[in-house]
Parts: structure tokens; C-alpha cells; sequence
């Protein structure tokens, strides 16, 4: 891989830092559920096909009593795209070589009245440079207190930036995170966005309020629900929603595809299934 330039080491260590923030941060929840669950971070590395170094990542996963399985990855990786995947890429039909860092997350919770959780965010760099990413919600039993908390908090990290964005991404955030097969939405959505080039400083800045944002509205909407009772149907409730994140991610989701295409690190892109799941 070759040497990051300043933008590149800037970005991937905002990622790192946010993800050691977000894993203490569930830490300390794990701590007051009585658990004394923590994170196992375990390193990676890529190698391309022509056995150069690729860079690599660390896939952060726990265990624990109120999170069932959460997954906080960082990866930086840099290479070539393969011809056929670079001509869907922007800018890597002019060279295919590319570099890609960037934090992603999937909490899958205890609790049928813990919401299911994803946040991704990322930066992209070929002969062109963009940030995308995003955040959603997933409940297997809906919350309009916690459904209006989590998009209040996205609506105001990006009215700090264009009064556009919440608008344009939360509207993204419901096309993107649909089941055509099923025909319903996979969660209560959030935003999402991608292709943020140009203008480095400001959309480097708006990736980053997007990461505090749900830092800070997460961890209270747990903290709401982590102790309240739930029933043997809420639980199979719970299973059965979570085969529908399975179907999702496995039949859609773009940062899926990216790594699968890249060799990324075959544990760390499929740390957003969840631990136990049913069809019925």
C-alpha cells in the first residue's frame, strides 16, 4: 500500500479514536448492567494478489448482558480494484488504485426493547476523494420516544452544516435501508450519505459530527431501555426481526459488497450478522 498522505492519516485516526470512545463508552453500560463484558480487538491485515501489503484493520467485538453482540471495526486499506468492480467506482476507471478507511458498527441487543443499531462512516479516496456513511436505527419493537430522539439528534448534526442534508439523508437513509424482496423498511431509519467530495475541511468536519452525534444519543436511548421487562414473544419477536438485518446485509448493503470485492477480512465484514437468528 502506498504512503497516506496527510488527509488520509488524518481521517483513519479520527476513526480510531471515535471507535476507542464508543467502545468505552459500552463498556461503562455493560459495567452498570452488572457485566463485566469487554471488547476483544484483534488485528488484520490484507495482502494483494500480487502479495504486496494491502493494510488491514482491527475488529473490536464484545459479548456482554445488555449488548448480546456489538462490532467496532476500523479498516485502512489500500490496493487495486479488480476491472470489473473499479468500473462502478467514481474515478477509478481513469486508475483503479484506490485507499479506503473508515469506522463501521452494528450493535445487536439483548433486550427486545434495545433497538438494534448501525453507524458507518468512511472516506474514500481513488483519482477523486468523498465521504459517505451514516447511521440508522433498528427496533424489533418501535419507540416513538426513541425514534424521535435519534433523528433529532442526526436533524441538528447536520443543520450545523447545509440545512439540506437532514432532508436529503434521511429521505437516502429510507431508500437505501429497504427490503425490495419484503417490501418494508429494515428499521426506522436515520441518514445516509455518500459521495462528499471536494471541500475536504467541511465534510471531513460534517463525517465527524455525524460520529459524535451518535456517540451521544445511543448510549441514552439504551440506557432507557436496557432494564425494561420483555416477554418470551418479545424475544422470538426479536429473532425473527434480526433474519431480516441478515437478508439486508447480505443481499445489499454496499460496505459489504466493498470489502468482499477489496479481500478485506472475511470476520470483520461479516461481524454485522447477528449472533443468533430464526426464520419462521
Amino acid at each position: 500500500m502506498k504512503p497516506l498522505d496527510d488527509q488520509q492519516t488524518t481521517t483513519r485516526s479520527w476513526f480510531e479514536s471515535l471507535r476507542d470512545r464508543i467502545c468505552a463508552e459500552f463498556e461503562a453500560i455493560e459495567r452498570e448492567a452488572g457485566s463485566d463484558a469487554s471488547f476483544v480487538f484483534t488485528p488484520w491485515d490484507r495482502t494483494e494478489s500480487d502479495g504486496s501489503e494491502g493494510g488491514g484493520g482491527v475488529r473490536g467485538q464484545m459479548t456482554g448482558q445488555v449488548f448480546e453482540k456489538v462490532g467496532v471495526n476500523v479498516s485502512s486499506v489500500g490496493g487495486t480494484f479488480s476491472p470489473e468492480f473499479a468500473a462502478s467506482i467514481p474515478g477509478a476507471d481513469e486508475d483503479p488504485s484506490f485507499f479506503a478507511t473508515g469506522i463501521s458498527l452494528v450493535a445487536h441487543m439483548a433486550n427486545p426493547h434495545v433497538p438494534a443499531v448501525h453507524m458507518n462512516t468512511r472516506f474514500l479516496t481513488t483519482t477523486r476523494r468523498w465521504f459517505g456513511g451514516g447511521a440508522d436505527l433498528n427496533p424489533t419493537i418501535p419507540n416513538d420516544e426513541d425514534t424521535a430522539a435519534f433523528h433529532a439528534r442526526l436533524r441538528a448534526a447536520c443543520a450545523a452544516h447545509d440545512p439540506t442534508f437532514y432532508p436529503r439523508f434521511s429521505k437516502w437513509a429510507e431508500e437505501y435501508f429497504w427490503l425490495p424482496h419484503r417490501n418494508v423498511a429494515r428499521g426506522v431509519g436515520g441518514i445516509f450519505y455518500d459521495r462528499l467530495e471536494d471541500h475536504f475541511d467541511s465534510h471531513f468536519a460534517f463525517t465527524r459530527d455525524v460520529g459524535e452525534a451518535f456517540l451521544d444519543v445511543f448510549p441514552q436511548i439504551v440506557r432507557r431501555r436496557m432494564n425494561q421487562p420483555f416477554t418470551d414473544e418479545d424475544r422470538t419477536k426479536l429473532l425473527e426481526y434480526r433474519g431480516r438485518y441478515v437478508e439486508f446485509n447480505l443481499l445489499y448493503d454496499r460496505g459489504t459488497l466493498f470489502g468482499l470485492k477489496t479481500g478485506g477480512n472475511i470476520d470483520a465484514i461479516l461481524m454485522s450478522l447477528p449472533p443468533v437468528a430464526t426464520w419462521s
